[in-house]
C-alpha cells in the first residue's frame, strides 16, 4: 500500500459514522452462532431451537472410500458442521476450537452470563476430538462427502448423503489438521483445568498423543486425502507451521521443556517451508490453515517476561518471537511504512479469497492479546518512525469490529441478528429452510433446490458472523 493509499484508509475511518456499539450482544450472539452448527444429538440445553438432533449414525455406517479403513466404525456423532453445510470438516473445527479455548484463557472473566455457554461450545468440540482421536493410529479428519453434500440443499435433519468417515493414519499421514487438533486439545485442558481437573487431563493426554502421532509421521493431507479434502480445505502453507503451533500450546499447558525446545529447533523453519502465495508477508498471515502471526504471539504472551529482559540483537535470531510479534503488527497497522495487508476504502482489512472478514478477526483478536501483553511489559512496537502502544492495537482492533458491526460505509451490521440492517439470505442450509417445528416431513434433496433459488428471507435466524449473504 503506498501512502496516497494509507491517507485515503485512514480519511476513510474517520469519515465512517460514529456509532455505540453494544458488545456484549456482539459476544452473545457469536457464541450462540455455535448451537446452529451442533451435529448430533443436541442437549436441553439447546437455545436454538429450530435445530433439531442430526447425523446420529455418524462413523458407524460402513463408508465408500477406497482406504482400507472404511471398514473401520466408530462413533463420531457430534462436532459442528462447516459453515453453511453439512459436512464436518475437522480442520477448520479444530483451528475455531482453539481460537475459543484461547479467548476463554485470555477474556473469559469478562464474558459473564455468556461464560458458561463458551464452555459448553468448547467442550461440544472437544467431546467429538477425543472421538475421532479414539483409534490408535488413526485420526478421523471428516465426516460427509463433500460433492455429494454440495449438491444437495437440505436441513442437516434430513439428511440422506453419503456420510462417508475420512482419516489419516501412519501410511496416509496428514500432520496440518492432527498438529491443529493437538492444538484443539491441549489449549482447551487448560480451560478446563480449573473447572472439571478429570476432563482437563484426559484433554491434555490426548493432545500429547495426538501431537507424538503428527510429528513422527509427517505428511500433509493434502497428498494422504486430497481428492475428498481439496479444494475445501487444502493445506496451502504446508504442515509445519501446525506442527509448531501443536507444540506451543503444549508448552503452554505443561511448560514441558520438549515441547519448547520443539518450538525452538522449529520455528525458523517456517519461513523457508511456507508456500510462495505467503512468502512475503508470512508475519501478518493467521488463520485455519496458517498460524505464524498466532505462534509468534502466543509464545510472546506465554513467556513474555522472559523474552522482554533478555532480548538483545543477539538474542533476537535464538528467540524471535518477539521480534517476528512486532513485525506482524507493523504488517497490519495501515499507517505502517511496512504495511502488507490491503484496506476497503472503509478500512476493513482486504484479502482476496472467500470469507473476508475470517481475517479481520482473527488478526484482531491478535492485536488484543498482544496489545494486553505489550501494556504488561510496558513496551512499544517500532515501525519505522511510527511508534505504536497497546492503545493503539486495541484501538486498531475496536476499528474492524466496529466496521463488522454497523459503522461501515453501508451503515450494515455483518453480523446475523445484530443491528437494525443484517444480512437475512446467508448461504446455509438450516437456516434457510423451513425447521422441523414448521415443516416436519421430510424435504429431500431435490425439493431443498426450491429454498435455495427462493428470493424469501431465510425463516430462521441464524446469528454469525459468516456466510455469503444474499440481498
Amino acid at each position: 500500500m503506498n501512502p496516497i493509499q494509507r491517507v485515503m484508509v485512514l480519511f476513510g475511518m474517520l469519515m465512517l459514522p460514529v456509532m455505540a456499539h453494544d458488545y456484549g450482544d456482539a459476544l452473545t450472539k457469536s457464541i450462540l452462532f455455535f448451537e446452529g452448527q451442533r451435529s448430533g444429538k443436541l442437549p436441553p440445553s439447546q437455545r436454538m431451537t429450530w435445530r433439531k438432533d442430526s447425523a446420529l449414525r455418524d462413523g458407524f455406517q460402513i463408508g465408500v472410500s477406497m482406504h482400507s479403513y472404511s471398514r473401520i466404525k466408530v462413533d463420531l456423532v457430534g462436532g459442528y458442521y462447516d459453515a453453511g453445510d453439512n459436512v464436518k470438516f475437522n480442520f477448520p473445527m479444530a483451528f475455531s476450537t482453539t481460537m475459543l479455548a484461547w479467548s476463554v484463557l485470555e477474556f473469559g472473566g469478562f464474558m459473564g452470563s455468556d461464560f458458561p455457554h463458551a464452555i459448553d461450545a468448547i467442550r461440544w468440540g472437544t467431546d467429538y476430538f477425543l472421538k475421532a482421536t479414539s483409534i490408535p493410529g488413526f485420526v478421523f479428519v471428516q465426516v460427509g462427502d463433500p460433492y455429494n453434500d454440495h449438491h444437495c440443499w437440505e436441513r442437516p435433519e434430513d439428511m440422506d448423503t453419503l456420510r462417508t468417515t475420512y482419516a489419516v493414519t501412519k501410511n496416509l499421514p496428514g500432520s496440518e489438521v492432527s498438529g491443529e487438533i493437538a492444538a484443539a486439545l491441549a489449549a482447551s485442558s487448560m480451560v478446563f483445568k480449573p473447572i472439571d481437573l478429570a476432563y482437563s487431563a484426559r484433554l491434555l493426554k490426548r493432545a500429547r498423543m495426538v501431537f507424538e502421532f503428527a510429528d513422527k509421521y509427517r505428511g500433509s493431507y493434502n497428498d494422504s486425502l486430497g481428492p475428498w479434502v481439496c479444494p475445501f480445505y487444502c493445506s496451502y502453507s504446508g504442515y509445519e507451521d501446525e506442527l509448531v503451533w501443536g507444540a506451543a500450546w503444549l508448552f503452554r499447558a505443561t511448560k514441558a521443556a520438549y515441547y519448547w525446545n520443539y518450538v525452538l529447533q522449529n520455528i525458523n523453519n517456517l519461513e523457508r517451508n511456507i508456500g510462495a502465495s505467503y512468502s512475503s508477508g508470512s508475519f501478518a498471515e493467521f488463520g485455519w490453515d496458517t498460524k505464524h502471526a498466532g505462534i509468534n504471539v502466543l509464545i510472546s504472551k506465554a513467556s513474555a517476561s522472559q523474552f522482554f529482559l533478555i532480548m538483545t540483537d543477539s538474542t533476537a535470531n535464538s528467540y524471535p518471537f518477539v521480534p517476528n510479534a512486532d513485525k506482524f503488527v507493523c504488517s497490519v497497522l495501515p499507517e505502517s511504512p511496512t504495511v502488507y495487508v490491503s484496506y476497503s476504502r472503509g478500512g476493513l482489512i482486504f484479502k482476496s479469497g472467500g470469507s473476508n472478514l475470517q481475517h479481520a478477526t482473527a488478526l484482531s483478536f491478535l492485536f488484543l492479546v498482544y496489545g494486553r501483553t505489550l501494556s504488561q511489559a510496558n513496551r512499544v512496537v517500532h515501525c519505522g518512525n511510527i511508534v505504536a502502544n497497546s492503545a493503539r492495537l486495541i484501538q486498531f482492533a475496536r476499528s474492524q469490529v466496529d466496521y463488522i458491526l454497523g459503522s461501515n460505509p453501508l451503515g450494515m451490521s455483518y453480523m446475523v441478528g445484530y443491528g437494525r440492517k443484517f444480512p437475512e439470505r446467508i448461504h446455509h442450509r438450516a437456516s434457510s429452510l423451513p425447521s422441523v417445528n414448521q415443516h416436519p416431513e421430510h424435504i429431500d434433496c431435490n425439493r431443498g433446490s426450491s429454498y435455495y433459488n427462493s428470493n424469501n428471507l431465510n425463516p430462521n435466524l441464524h446469528r454469525s458472523c459468516r456466510g455469503r449473504a444474499r440481498y
